[in-house]
Protein backbone atom coordinates (compact mmCIF):
# COMPACT_ATOMS: atom_id res chain seq x y z
CA UNK A 1 0.00 0.00 0.00
CA UNK A 2 2.79 2.12 1.07
CA UNK A 3 5.07 1.99 -2.24
CA UNK A 4 2.37 2.63 -4.92
CA UNK A 5 1.37 5.54 -2.82
CA UNK A 6 5.04 7.26 -2.03
CA UNK A 7 5.79 8.55 -5.42
CA UNK A 8 2.81 11.09 -5.30
CA UNK A 9 2.08 11.67 -1.87
CA UNK A 10 6.20 12.69 -1.79
CA UNK A 11 5.30 15.03 -4.28
CA UNK A 12 2.22 16.29 -2.62
CA UNK A 13 4.35 16.44 0.66
CA UNK A 14 7.42 18.67 -1.02
CA UNK A 15 4.73 20.99 -2.69
CA UNK A 16 3.36 21.69 0.54
CA UNK A 17 6.84 22.61 1.72
CA UNK A 18 8.28 24.60 -0.53
CA UNK A 19 5.18 26.78 -1.87
CA UNK A 20 4.33 29.88 -1.38
CA UNK A 21 7.12 31.98 0.63
CA UNK A 22 9.43 29.37 0.38
CA UNK A 23 12.62 31.51 -0.47
CA UNK A 24 13.76 32.56 3.23
CA UNK A 25 16.80 34.70 4.63
CA UNK A 26 17.70 36.64 1.22
CA UNK A 27 16.62 39.87 2.10
CA UNK A 28 19.63 41.95 3.52
CA UNK A 29 17.60 43.00 6.49
CA UNK A 30 16.70 39.58 7.59
CA UNK A 31 19.75 38.54 9.84
CA UNK A 32 20.45 36.17 12.22
CA UNK A 33 20.25 38.40 14.57
CA UNK A 34 16.85 39.53 14.21
CA UNK A 35 15.12 35.90 13.42
CA UNK A 36 16.06 34.97 16.83
CA UNK A 37 15.05 38.33 18.26
CA UNK A 38 11.22 37.75 16.72
CA UNK A 39 11.89 33.87 17.74
CA UNK A 40 12.45 35.18 21.92
CA UNK A 41 9.78 37.90 21.44
CA UNK A 42 7.11 35.34 20.37
CA UNK A 43 8.32 32.82 23.24
CA UNK A 44 8.18 34.77 25.91
CA UNK A 45 8.16 33.17 29.33
CA UNK A 46 5.67 30.37 27.64
CA UNK A 47 7.85 28.71 25.28
CA UNK A 48 11.53 28.86 26.60
CA UNK A 49 12.42 25.23 25.82
CA UNK A 50 11.24 25.34 21.86
CA UNK A 51 13.05 28.82 21.85
CA UNK A 52 16.02 26.30 22.16
CA UNK A 53 15.66 25.82 18.90
CA UNK A 54 17.42 29.08 17.65
CA UNK A 55 20.46 28.00 19.55
CA UNK A 56 20.78 24.56 17.57
CA UNK A 57 24.77 23.62 16.94
CA UNK A 58 25.77 24.91 13.08
CA UNK A 59 25.87 22.17 10.52
CA UNK A 60 28.81 20.59 10.42
CA UNK A 61 31.78 21.84 8.17
CA UNK A 62 31.94 20.34 4.62
CA UNK A 63 35.19 17.93 5.51
CA UNK A 64 33.35 16.06 8.47
CA UNK A 65 29.76 16.18 6.31
CA UNK A 66 29.24 12.16 6.32
CA UNK A 67 30.86 10.69 8.67
CA UNK A 68 29.32 8.16 10.71
CA UNK A 69 27.62 8.96 14.48
CA UNK A 70 29.37 8.05 17.22
CA UNK A 71 28.03 4.20 18.27
CA UNK A 72 25.10 4.29 21.06
CA UNK A 73 24.55 1.78 23.69
CA UNK A 74 23.21 -1.49 23.31
CA UNK A 75 19.97 -2.69 24.92
CA UNK A 76 17.07 -0.71 26.48
CA UNK A 77 17.60 2.40 29.52
CA UNK A 78 17.05 1.25 32.84
CA UNK A 79 12.97 1.63 33.62
CA UNK A 80 13.74 4.14 36.62
CA UNK A 81 15.07 6.37 33.88
CA UNK A 82 12.07 6.83 31.62
CA UNK A 83 9.03 5.46 33.42
CA UNK A 84 6.34 7.77 34.09
CA UNK A 85 2.73 7.34 35.71
CA UNK A 86 -0.05 8.05 33.01
CA UNK A 87 -2.73 11.35 33.57
CA UNK A 88 -5.81 12.06 33.24
CA UNK A 89 -5.52 15.60 31.29
CA UNK A 90 -8.69 15.68 30.24
CA UNK A 91 -12.37 14.35 30.27
CA UNK A 92 -11.07 11.92 26.78
CA UNK A 93 -7.24 13.05 26.71
CA UNK A 94 -4.84 11.06 28.67
CA UNK A 95 -0.94 11.12 29.27
CA UNK A 96 0.38 7.79 28.64
CA UNK A 97 4.01 8.30 27.69
CA UNK A 98 7.63 8.86 29.14
CA UNK A 99 9.72 11.30 30.95
CA UNK A 100 10.84 12.54 28.44
CA UNK A 101 8.69 11.27 25.72
CA UNK A 102 4.76 11.69 25.15
CA UNK A 103 2.50 9.52 24.02
CA UNK A 104 -1.18 10.72 23.70
CA UNK A 105 -4.70 8.23 24.31
CA UNK A 106 -7.93 9.64 22.90
CA UNK A 107 -10.98 7.94 24.09
CA UNK A 108 -13.87 7.89 21.92
CA UNK A 109 -17.21 6.32 22.53
CA UNK A 110 -16.20 3.44 20.14
CA UNK A 111 -12.34 3.20 20.81
CA UNK A 112 -9.31 4.45 21.58
CA UNK A 113 -6.93 6.71 18.76
CA UNK A 114 -3.15 6.51 20.06
CA UNK A 115 -0.69 9.08 18.82
CA UNK A 116 2.96 8.09 19.64
CA UNK A 117 4.09 4.73 20.23
CA UNK A 118 7.00 5.56 21.90
CA UNK A 119 10.18 2.54 21.90
CA UNK A 120 9.45 -1.08 21.75
CA UNK A 121 10.81 -1.34 25.07
CA UNK A 122 8.32 1.23 26.82
CA UNK A 123 5.13 0.42 25.02
CA UNK A 124 3.71 -2.22 27.20
CA UNK A 125 4.46 -1.01 30.46
CA UNK A 126 3.51 2.79 29.33
CA UNK A 127 0.88 2.42 27.39
CA UNK A 128 -0.78 -1.02 27.55
CA UNK A 129 -0.46 -1.43 31.39
CA UNK A 130 -1.23 2.41 31.77
CA UNK A 131 -4.34 2.90 30.46
CA UNK A 132 -6.26 0.10 32.77
CA UNK A 133 -4.89 2.66 36.08
CA UNK A 134 -6.92 5.46 33.87
CA UNK A 135 -10.17 3.04 33.49
CA UNK A 136 -9.52 2.33 30.33
CA UNK A 137 -9.04 -0.93 28.13
CA UNK A 138 -5.80 -1.66 25.58
CA UNK A 139 -7.94 -3.63 23.85
CA UNK A 140 -9.66 -1.13 22.50
CA UNK A 141 -7.50 0.61 20.91
CA UNK A 142 -8.31 0.90 17.35
CA UNK A 143 -5.94 3.62 15.68
CA UNK A 144 -2.18 4.47 16.18
CA UNK A 145 -1.19 7.51 14.31
CA UNK A 146 2.52 7.82 14.12
CA UNK A 147 3.42 11.46 14.47
CA UNK A 148 6.90 10.61 12.49
CA UNK A 149 8.79 7.69 11.82
CA UNK A 150 11.83 8.19 14.14
CA UNK A 151 12.18 5.14 16.96
CA UNK A 152 10.99 7.02 19.95
CA UNK A 153 7.48 7.65 18.09
CA UNK A 154 7.00 4.41 15.89
CA UNK A 155 9.12 1.37 18.14
CA UNK A 156 5.86 0.63 19.51
CA UNK A 157 3.23 0.65 16.67
CA UNK A 158 4.01 -2.89 15.84
CA UNK A 159 3.39 -4.22 19.43
CA UNK A 160 -0.28 -2.25 19.80
CA UNK A 161 -0.55 -3.55 15.70
CA UNK A 162 0.01 -7.02 16.89
CA UNK A 163 -1.36 -7.49 20.24
CA UNK A 164 -4.61 -5.43 19.65
CA UNK A 165 -5.39 -5.18 15.49
CA UNK A 166 -4.59 -1.40 16.24
CA UNK A 167 -4.27 0.25 12.61
CA UNK A 168 -1.07 2.43 12.31
CA UNK A 169 -0.92 5.61 10.57
CA UNK A 170 1.73 6.92 9.10
CA UNK A 171 2.24 9.19 5.62
CA UNK A 172 4.08 7.38 2.97
CA UNK A 173 7.43 9.14 3.17
CA UNK A 174 7.61 8.20 7.06
CA UNK A 175 6.24 4.05 6.03
CA UNK A 176 9.59 4.93 3.11
CA UNK A 177 11.75 5.95 6.02
CA UNK A 178 10.96 3.07 7.69
CA UNK A 179 11.98 0.81 5.20
CA UNK A 180 15.11 2.45 4.93
CA UNK A 181 16.29 2.14 8.92
CA UNK A 182 18.33 -0.85 9.29
CA UNK A 183 17.90 -0.36 12.98
CA UNK A 184 17.40 -3.89 14.96
CA UNK A 185 13.63 -2.40 16.04
CA UNK A 186 10.19 -4.02 15.26
CA UNK A 187 8.76 -1.87 12.51
CA UNK A 188 4.76 -2.16 12.20
CA UNK A 189 3.62 -3.53 8.87
CA UNK A 190 2.36 -1.24 5.85
CA UNK A 191 -0.81 -0.09 6.60
CA UNK A 192 -2.52 3.90 6.28
CA UNK A 193 -1.31 5.87 4.65
CA UNK A 194 -1.99 9.51 5.79
CA UNK A 195 -2.95 12.52 3.56
CA UNK A 196 -2.97 16.09 4.37
CA UNK A 197 -6.34 17.29 6.16
CA UNK A 198 -7.26 13.70 6.63
CA UNK A 199 -10.25 13.14 8.76
CA UNK A 200 -10.27 10.26 11.15
CA UNK A 201 -13.54 9.50 13.03
CA UNK A 202 -13.99 6.91 15.59
CA UNK A 203 -17.14 7.12 17.63
CA UNK A 204 -17.86 10.43 18.27
CA UNK A 205 -14.34 12.49 17.85
CA UNK A 206 -12.56 13.28 14.67
CA UNK A 207 -9.37 14.00 14.17
CA UNK A 208 -7.77 16.35 11.35
CA UNK A 209 -4.12 15.24 10.41
CA UNK A 210 -1.80 17.30 8.00
CA UNK A 211 1.26 16.99 6.65
CA UNK A 212 4.06 19.30 7.93
CA UNK A 213 7.30 18.02 6.59
CA UNK A 214 10.34 19.26 8.39
CA UNK A 215 11.56 17.22 10.93
CA UNK A 216 11.13 14.22 8.64
CA UNK A 217 9.29 13.91 5.55
CA UNK A 218 6.13 12.59 6.82
CA UNK A 219 5.88 14.49 9.94
CA UNK A 220 1.95 14.72 10.92
CA UNK A 221 0.47 17.63 13.00
CA UNK A 222 -2.66 16.55 14.48
CA UNK A 223 -6.32 18.48 15.63
CA UNK A 224 -7.93 16.75 18.56
CA UNK A 225 -10.66 17.95 20.12
CA UNK A 226 -10.97 17.61 23.67
CA UNK A 227 -13.33 18.56 26.81
CA UNK A 228 -12.28 19.56 30.22
CA UNK A 229 -15.31 18.96 32.64
CA UNK A 230 -17.40 19.32 29.65
CA UNK A 231 -15.95 22.33 27.75
CA UNK A 232 -14.84 22.22 24.56
CA UNK A 233 -11.27 22.77 23.67
CA UNK A 234 -9.04 22.44 20.51
CA UNK A 235 -5.04 20.55 21.16
CA UNK A 236 -3.06 21.02 18.40
CA UNK A 237 -0.41 18.36 18.11
CA UNK A 238 3.46 19.69 16.64
CA UNK A 239 4.49 16.57 15.26
CA UNK A 240 8.09 17.12 14.70
CA UNK A 241 10.46 19.91 16.51
CA UNK A 242 14.03 19.39 16.33
CA UNK A 243 16.20 20.20 13.93
CA UNK A 244 17.08 16.72 13.60
CA UNK A 245 19.13 16.81 10.77
CA UNK A 246 21.97 18.77 12.35
CA UNK A 247 22.87 15.62 14.40
CA UNK A 248 22.09 13.18 11.67
CA UNK A 249 23.63 14.36 8.82
CA UNK A 250 24.05 11.10 6.64
CA UNK A 251 20.09 10.26 7.04
CA UNK A 252 18.68 13.77 5.56
CA UNK A 253 21.55 15.97 4.10
CA UNK A 254 21.76 14.79 0.25
CA UNK A 255 22.72 16.80 -3.07
CA UNK A 256 18.93 17.18 -3.53
CA UNK A 257 18.05 18.00 -0.33
CA UNK A 258 20.68 20.00 1.52
CA UNK A 259 20.92 21.98 4.98
CA UNK A 260 18.83 25.17 3.27
CA UNK A 261 15.79 22.11 2.22
CA UNK A 262 15.29 21.28 5.50
CA UNK A 263 15.41 24.67 6.85
CA UNK A 264 12.74 26.16 4.49
CA UNK A 265 10.59 22.96 4.62
CA UNK A 266 10.23 23.45 8.48
CA UNK A 267 9.71 26.81 8.49
CA UNK A 268 7.17 27.00 5.53
CA UNK A 269 5.21 23.67 7.71
CA UNK A 270 5.24 25.46 10.71
CA UNK A 271 3.79 28.82 9.39
CA UNK A 272 0.91 26.42 7.65
CA UNK A 273 0.29 24.89 10.71
CA UNK A 274 0.12 28.53 12.14
CA UNK A 275 -2.31 29.14 9.78
CA UNK A 276 -4.27 26.35 10.68
CA UNK A 277 -4.51 27.06 14.08
CA UNK A 278 -5.57 30.44 13.73
CA UNK A 279 -8.23 29.48 11.46
CA UNK A 280 -9.65 26.38 13.59
CA UNK A 281 -9.24 28.31 17.01
CA UNK A 282 -6.56 25.91 18.66
CA UNK A 283 -6.28 26.91 22.32
CA UNK A 284 -3.90 23.50 23.33
CA UNK A 285 -0.55 22.87 22.55
CA UNK A 286 0.66 19.42 22.44
CA UNK A 287 4.48 17.79 21.81
CA UNK A 288 5.32 14.73 21.59
CA UNK A 289 8.45 15.46 23.79
CA UNK A 290 7.67 16.55 27.35
CA UNK A 291 10.25 19.25 27.24
CA UNK A 292 8.83 21.12 24.75
CA UNK A 293 5.06 21.92 25.33
CA UNK A 294 5.76 22.06 29.45
CA UNK A 295 4.40 18.93 29.95
CA UNK A 296 6.38 18.07 32.71
CA UNK A 297 5.43 20.69 34.83
CA UNK A 298 1.76 20.77 33.75
CA UNK A 299 1.03 17.09 34.19
CA UNK A 300 2.51 18.04 38.26
CA UNK A 301 0.37 21.58 38.50
CA UNK A 302 -3.18 19.28 37.45
CA UNK A 303 -2.07 17.06 39.95
CA UNK A 304 -2.95 20.06 42.62
CA UNK A 305 -5.70 21.89 40.54
CA UNK A 306 -8.60 22.93 42.04
CA UNK A 307 -12.33 23.17 41.41
CA UNK A 308 -12.40 26.36 39.19
CA UNK A 309 -9.13 26.51 38.75
CA UNK A 310 -7.73 27.46 34.97
CA UNK A 311 -6.37 24.11 33.32
CA UNK A 312 -2.30 24.44 32.55
CA UNK A 313 -2.72 23.19 29.21
CA UNK A 314 -5.55 25.77 27.70
CA UNK A 315 -3.04 28.66 26.66
CA UNK A 316 -5.07 30.10 24.43
CA UNK A 317 -5.39 30.66 20.37
CA UNK A 318 -2.98 33.30 20.62
CA UNK A 319 0.05 31.25 22.44
CA UNK A 320 -0.58 28.52 20.39
CA UNK A 321 0.38 30.94 17.59
CA UNK A 322 3.37 32.39 18.81
CA UNK A 323 4.48 28.87 19.89
CA UNK A 324 4.67 28.04 15.71
CA UNK A 325 6.03 31.32 15.27
CA UNK A 326 9.11 30.26 17.58
CA UNK A 327 9.52 27.22 15.65
CA UNK A 328 9.12 29.34 12.18
CA UNK A 329 11.83 32.00 13.25
CA UNK A 330 14.06 29.48 14.56
CA UNK A 331 14.67 27.59 11.37
CA UNK A 332 14.87 31.09 9.44
CA UNK A 333 17.54 31.75 11.89
CA UNK A 334 19.24 28.55 11.04
CA UNK A 335 18.63 29.18 7.31
CA UNK A 336 20.61 32.65 7.32
CA UNK A 337 23.35 31.25 9.05
CA UNK A 338 23.85 29.08 6.28
CA UNK A 339 24.64 31.81 4.10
Amino acid sequence: MKSNASVPVLAAVLSIAIGAGSVIGQSGKETFETHVAAAKTAARQEHNALFGLCSAPEPAPAAQRGQPAAAQPQGPPDRSRWHAEPVKVFDNLYFVGMTEYSSWAVNTSDGIIIIDAIFDYSVEDEIVKGLPKLGLDPRKIKYVIVSHGHIDHAGGAKFLQDHFGAHVIMAAPDWDLLDRDRGAWPKPKADMVATDGQRLTLGDTTLTLYLTPGHTLGTISTLIPVKDGGKPHLAAEWGGTAFNWIRNRTAYITPERPDRFWFETYSSSARRFRDVVAKSGADIILSNHTNYDGSKMKLAALANRKPGDPHPYVIGSESVQRYLTVADECAKAGLVRLN
